[in-house]
């Protein structure tokens, strides 16, 4: 299968000499226990059990390996040699197995990381399409899934490591006794394969279940709100319901399968040694000491095959999760946009002129003929403010992304000054640039880390500077804990407009050349509006800003307005040019704000 050779080099390439190391451990330990039974003719002789002193023909491979021993060698002698056999064996294998868990562990790690890093050098397209929770079931309950595989792949080289050396020494007794039990297992492996297919599919369907599990309750508490102001439990409660049905006849079905196979191994295995004995004392006519060193030894050697079994329908059962991670890397692969190292230091892109957009176009949908963005040509001139506006939905935020680089055009090109913006230069170009987004988002943690993370050598005096930048400061100077005030899940303990003002302090933290204001003050009531706004005036013409707003108080005093509707530019000049322009849409727009504000003020 390919999943597993794909999987395998990866391990190989993972683990290189350690993964050799262990199985030269696992030979021994192999080799050891299979010559360690040997030690029970022996003892058995010594104790008066067998007569070991037949010249049968048939004993004849027995005694060679036996005159290893001195004949005057006592019964205590025998057994402390068998017990320094049994207590080296026992250190291998704990060696083996330590070894072989900073294996597992290593390279759940390392897949975890490269899956990890791939995500976020995606680029945005590629992961806006992507279910966020779909994303996250991957790096957990998929990778633990895969996790669980590497261990069934340790344990199945072991068992097969240790199948075939005692196949060896099982041959060396007999040939015939070996190759006959071996045509057996080979049959009964044949006869079983159903259980490996069945095992493949099942784990295809946990997958899937799984997958709908962490979505739904993503959902749910995404949305919690709207649940309970809606009145929606019970039909979330059903939901979960529904779904608990689903997992419990997968789980039953996957342990019917399991117990399914073991029992038909385990009347196998009660038939197989009937026949055994039977065939080997009246067809081979084998004498007692090689008759029962070869069913000790097969004794030991089915429940391998057993193990061998069982191990190859848990991984098959894996193999659905090993998939999507690996269909995950390649799509990854495809649409990665950074291909610089991540040791690598990297300068923000400094721009002389401008940032501008040549006859570009765009749409979402690659297979439609319709365009969310068509024909746009713009200027945005270095250290000036350039004001977007327009209806929802005329494609603002998405000329802001392919300012941004966050998406490519499908014709055009955006250029700094004058030169294409390539995908190298990317990394370089979003260092220059601070964005805050209409929906702030603030990790779960404090004021202070939520800053850190953007600036990690930020201090304490640098954090205060921003946010009495942003309005922010005596509010979270009223705060018990300060900067070490837990923010919550997305920030949640602060209100909407506290929010915004925190994450447009952390904008500028970074002392951006381009900020970039996709309804950065939509939460804030008037006055701290006016106070951003000052704000902004005082960092006018020293940074270039970008403004994308529905409240037109906020961009009277941009150096130029973008006007938008439905995908295309279809004004843009000075704002008190275009206001006087009757019937356009910043006129209406203006209009409009002005009966709302009337409306206000007579409510």
């Amino acid at each position: 299968m390919k999943e597993v050779k794909y999987f395998l080099t990866k391990l190989h390439n993972f683990a290189g000499n350690i993964l050799y190391i262990n199985l030269l451990g696992m030979v021994l330990v192999s080799f050891i226990e299979g010559a360690g039974i040997f030690l029970l003719v022996p003892m058995l002789g010594s104790s008066g059990i067998l007569d070991i002193s037949a010249k049968s023909s048939a004993n004849q491979n027995v005694i060679k390996i036996l005159e290893v021993f001195p004949i005057t060698l006592s019964l205590t002698s025998i057994l402390s040699l068998y017990v320094f056999i049994v207590a080296s064996v026992g250190f291998l294998q704990r060696y083996v197995t330590i070894q072989n868990t900073k294996i597992q562990i290593g390279f759940i790690n390392f897949l975890r990381l490269e899956t990890h890093n791939a995500l976020l050098t995606a680029n945005w397209i590629f992961l806006a399409r992507k279910r966020k929770s779909d994303l996250i079931n991957l790096l957990t309950g998929e990778l633990g899934r895969v996790s669980m595989g590497t261990n069934l792949c340790l344990q199945l080289l072991t068992s097969t490591i240790f199948t075939f050396i005692q196949v060896c020494f099982a041959l060396w007794l007999s040939i015939k006794m070996t190759l006959f039990i071996l045509l057996c297992g080979i049959t009964l492996a044949f006869l079983t394969r159903k259980f490996t297919k069945r095992a493949k599919v099942l784990g295809g369907r946990t997958s899937e279940i799984s997958q709908n599990y962490l979505g739904g309750i993503t959902d749910q508490f995404n949305g919690i709100k709207d649940i309970k102001s809606n009145n929606l439990e019970y039909s979330r409660i059903a939901w979960l319901e529904e779904w608990s049905k689903s997992i419990e006849h997968e789980q039953i079905e996957y342990i019917k399968l399991k117990t399914g196979s073991q029992l038909y191994y385990k009347i196998s295995l009660g038939i197989l040694i009937t026949i055994f004995i039977s065939v080997s004392i009246n067809i081979f006519h084998r004498q007692a000491i090689q008759l029962i060193l070869i069913i000790l030894i097969f004794s030991r050697l089915w429940p391998r095959f057993i193990s061998i079994q069982s191990n190859l329908e848990q991984l098959a059962a894996s193999i659905p999760a090993l998939n999507r991670l690996i269909e995950l890397q390649d799509e990854c692969k495809r649409f990665n946009e950074l291909k610089t190292s991540k040791d690598k230091i990297i300068r923000s892109l400094a721009i002389k002129e401008e940032i501008a957009c040549k006859n570009v176009y765009f749409r979402y949908d690659k297979t439609s003929s319709v365009f969310n963005l068509k024909n746009i040509n713009l200027k945005i001139p270095l250290n000036c403010t350039t004001a977007i506006i327009g209806y929802s939905g005329a494609g603002k935020s998405t000329l802001v992304d392919i300012l941004m680089g966050l998406i490519e055009p499908d014709k055009g090109e955006v250029s700094l000054d004058g030169s294409p913006l390539k995908r190298e230069d990317l990394t370089a170009f979003r260092k220059a640039i601070s964005y805050v987004p209409q929906d702030p988002f603030l990790f779960n943690g404090s004021i202070r880390d939520n800053f850190l993370i953007m600036q990690p050598n930020a201090r304490d005096e640098d954090i205060w500077e921003s946010l009495e930048f942003a309005a922010s400061k005596e509010f979270v100077l009223n705060l018990p804990e300060g900067l070490d005030t837990i923010v919550g899940d997305r920030g949640a303990k602060l209100s909407g407009g506290e929010r915004q003002r925190i994450v447009l302090a952390r904008s500028i933290l970074r002392k951006p050349s381009i900020l970039v204001l996709d309804e950065a003050t939509s939460a804030l009531d008037m006055e701290n509006e006016a106070k951003i706004q000052e704000s902004l005036k005082k960092i006018k013409g020293e940074i270039t800003i970008v403004i994308i707003a529905h409240r037109l108080s906020t961009i009277k005093n941009a150096d130029q307005v973008i006007v938008m509707d439905k995908g295309k530019i279809i004004q843009k000049g000075q704002f008190n040019q275009l206001a006087q322009e009757r019937g356009g849409i910043l006129d209406r727009l203006l209009e409009k704000q002005r009966e709302l504000q009337y409306i206000h003020g007579h409510g």
